[in-house]
């Protein structure tokens, strides 16, 4: 069992509008996804989540076994968020498409009732072009400016979300009430590797995708399990880069960062750089009475023994910051590099579970009624 000290307070949440300042910008939004944004809101005053991506369907020479992840195999615990990815929800024949939902969607259920929190990315690909979710010179299209209203590809383009909206619905638990999933879309625009990035788009237009997106699925699709996250990747050095491309905060519930760059990658670290940027969004997103999260991080094959406490750890516990959660990315099930948690044997496995058994950090295990109006820590 995981200790956590001086966390036995029970956290009520008021909802009295005049008393509670960090509304989401659906108002129509369900009472469990509600609570999930002011609760993760306190967690992220004191404490901070531990999410992988992937981490159900698959990890390091396994995949598709019930109630399994790498992770629960070192600490007895999931993470506290799961990573999925709609991005096999269109591109694929028809078939295809309904088993991939049908797999999500027993995931996000089995998450949500287990008391864990599901963020979803979308590597979209292209809808105007071949050429996938990357941008492939000769290949793809700029296609940002063809599915925004008024574009040639606009109403394929209202097919596709209607197909996420349908998704939406359908992650409903025994007790009826629909799972709550963080939607990060169109992440990491900053850089140039996806179709949708910087080079690619134009502000104007990436800023009208992603207004309509929102708009589209909650007042048209009816959406109202969905918290919004907004990520680029760590192409910025000021608050007002950050928010070079920011919707609005009518369109946004939560800012975030990808950023494997500053925290070893290729052996390179730069850790004071990287925790300048997480200080910008985590103080623009209170300013903002938004959520934060450093939404993708991680060090492939984790060759640093003490990465998880030496460097993820301390950079985390530093300047008071205000994060929900930090994700790592995905354990490629064949590949024998390609990992971003540790396994048994692994590494780094022991560093990682001192990093579990730290009281800053909190897994699945250690949340209860994370969806509940009174929320509190065990």
């Amino acid at each position: 069992m995981k200790i956590i000290t001086n966390k036995n307070v029970l956290l009520i949440v008021c909802l009295t509008a005049g008393h509670f300042l960090f509304a989401q910008i659906d108002k129509k939004a369900t009472k469990e996804t509600q609570n999930l944004y002011r609760n993760l809101k306190t967690i992220s005053k004191t404490h901070i989540l531990f999410g992988h991506q992937h981490a159900l369907e698959y990890g390091h020479g396994w995949s598709n076994e019930p109630n399994r992840s790498d992770v629960k195999s070192v600490t007895g615990s999931h993470p506290a968020v799961v990573g999925i990815d709609f991005s096999d929800f269109s591109g694929r024949s028809d078939e295809q498409i309904r088993q991939a939902k049908e797999t999500l969607r027993k995931n996000v259920i089995e998450t949500y009732e287990r008391g864990g929190v599901t963020t979803v990315s979308w590597h979209f690909n292209n809808p105007a072009s071949e050429g996938g979710f990357y941008w492939k010179d000769g290949i793809s299209k700029a296609s940002m400016a063809l599915i925004k209203p008024g574009g040639s590809h606009h109403d394929q383009y209202k097919e596709i979300l209607k197909s996420i909206a349908d998704f939406a619905h359908s992650v409903k638990a025994k007790n009826g009430t629909l799972a709550p999933m963080i939607f990060r879309p169109y992440h990491e625009f900053d850089g140039d590797w996806f179709w949708w990035g910087k080079s690619h788009t134009s502000r104007e237009d990436f800023i009208a995708v992603w207004q309509f997106t929102v708009s589209y699925l909650k007042d048209t699709l009816g959406v109202h399990n969905f918290i919004y996250a907004f990520s680029p990747d760590n192409q910025f050095n000021s608050e007002s880069e950050y928010l070079e491309r920011y919707p609005g905060d009518n369109y946004v519930d939560m800012l975030g960062m990808d950023d494997y760059g500053d925290f070893g990658r290729d052996g390179k670290y730069d850790l004071a750089t990287g925790l300048e940027k997480l200080i910008i969004f985590s103080d623009l997103a209170i300013k903002k009475k938004k959520l934060a999260a450093f939404t993708e991080t991680g060090l492939e094959s984790i060759p640093n023994e003490k990465w998880w406490t030496e460097v993820l750890l301390k950079t985390l516990k530093s300047q008071n910051l205000q994060l929900a959660y930090v994700l790592v990315w995905r354990n490629d099930s064949t590949s024998p590099t390609h990992y971003y948690a540790p396994f048994p044997g692994q590494l780094s496995e022991k560093d990682f579970v001192r990093f579990y058994e730290d009281p800053f950090t909190l897994f699945e295990k250690d949340l209860k009624n994370i969806y509940d109006r009174e929320f509190k820590l065990e």
